[in-house]
């Protein structure tokens, strides 16, 4: 059984603050299964943003995630549209905003990610 989005998103803040990142919930969405998307602000005009990885990559209970753009870093004005995109596909994702000079993201990335 999968981890609810809600409490996924909770340790995920958490973790992000133990590591001395600012992590920020920018969209609340649903708490049981809502996709959570990931961006990563490096506080230096670029940043990153990771989605769901497929399904195929993962065992029931995994929540992997693979970067969403096959260049490492992004003007965030694209990111930003992208996730504007997603909104409107899916009104019950969820956008959690780390901001991390290093750029690290403290997420479990899928093979091959």
């Amino acid at each position: 059984m999968r981890l609810r989005s809600d409490l996924w998103v909770s340790a995920y803040l958490r973790r992000c603050g133990v590591e001395g990142a600012a992590a920020y919930l920018r969209r609340r969405g649903a708490a049981e299964a809502g996709t959570v998307f990931v961006k990563i602000d490096r506080l230096d005009g670029q940043a990153a943003l990771f989605g769901p990885a497929p399904q195929s990559a993962f065992s029931e209970g995994d929540r992997l995630f693979v970067p969403l753009y096959k260049e490492a870093w992004l003007d965030p004005a694209k990111i930003e549209a992208r996730l504007k995109r997603e909104l409107e596909f899916d009104v019950d994702l969820w956008i959690v905003e780390v901001e991390d000079r290093l750029g690290r993201n403290f997420l479990d990335l899928a093979p091959n990610a």
